[in-house]
């Protein structure tokens, strides 16, 4: 039977690991979250971040500003946020209207204050494995396997996605662990037997359901870091095969969350593998609130 990874578990046990480091500290840690229009899932990850700052005991600095905002009126932002004595973390949630240059906003974020891992600084010490932030997401499949005892060293690693956000630093994490790692991407040639050599499969590649039965190994641990909206009722009909109890679910709520993995395929064929939603998803606020209490213990213990 299929072990399934519990992310709200390990979120919970990394919050409250969180607990007495956030108490010994002089003053409270702080989180400056920016937001940029009205993405409306963009509007409850942020959302969700400044719920759980509140949870902690952090001060949280909610900035909004409308679409129209442009790249140079976000940087000052970002200039005043490097300023303040009381912001130990700043994040600009992505993605940003296409009119602003994310890179050049992502690079002028103070490195230390960086607690999403983005800054070519923060970058480039993860590829030479120097201390850092590291980004959330990738880290937080790292706390999942360790935490449930799945061994990485010396396994084989296929990631499926080569984004900068997930793929990329994830490989890195995962190579530093001692797993030999591939990544694939959309014009690696014969993806399925790619993946079929995995041992550790993360599906990163924004798809839904991408990677069936043919892509996967039976016994592989996967790893789905995917979350689609699906609003149709064609495309949940094909994906569960027309299961009644998720078809009325749909019915009920007139959407559902799907992986980058068949959520039929996926569970029947892998020893270990995370559930959309409440596998991946609830770590990648976990760490980030773990990266604003690390740079809050440099800042104020320098």
């Amino acid at each position: 039977m299929v072990q399934l990874l519990d992310g709200k578990r390990v979120r919970d046990e990394i919050l409250s690991e969180l607990q007495p480091r956030i108490q010994a500290l002089p003053r409270r840690p702080g989180l400056a979250v920016v937001l940029v229009g009205a993405d409306p899932a963009s509007e409850v990850y942020v959302s969700s971040k400044v719920k759980t700052c509140g949870e902690l005991g952090f001060f949280s600095d909610k900035i909004t500003r409308p679409a129209t905002t442009t790249t140079a009126e976000l940087l000052a932002i970002v200039d005043q946020l490097n300023a303040s004595p009381a912001i130990d973390g700043i994040l600009v949630q992505m993605p940003l209207p296409k009119h602003i240059d994310a890179q050049q906003v992502l690079s002028r974020i103070a490195p230390e204050k960086d607690v999403d891992g983005f800054h070519p600084v923060n970058v480039g010490r993860l590829s030479i494995g120097l201390p850092g932030p590291r980004p959330c997401t990738p880290n937080g499949v790292m706390q999942l396997l360790r935490r449930y005892g799945i061994e990485v060293a010396g396994k084989r690693a296929v990631i499926v996605g080569r984004s900068d956000i997930v793929g990329k630093p994830m490989a890195m994490l995962l190579l530093h662990a001692h797993a030999t790692v591939t990544i694939c991407h959309s014009r690696t040639a014969d993806l399925a037997a790619e993946c079929q050599r995995a041992d550790i499969l993360v599906g990163a590649i924004g798809r839904p359901a991408f990677l069936t039965a043919d892509h996967i190994r039976p016994g592989a641990v996967v790893i789905d870091v995917g979350i689609n909206r699906l609003t149709e009722r064609s495309q949940v009909e094909a994906i569960w095969r027309n299961e009644p109890a998720i078809l009325a679910e749909f019915d009920r709520k007139g959407k559902l969350l799907v992986g980058d993995t068949h959520p039929i395929d996926a569970p029947a064929l892998a020893s270990a593998w995370t559930p959309v939603p409440g596998g991946v998803g609830p770590l990648t606020i976990a760490m980030l609130m773990s990266n604003t209490v690390e740079a809050s213990e440099l800042r104020q213990t320098c």
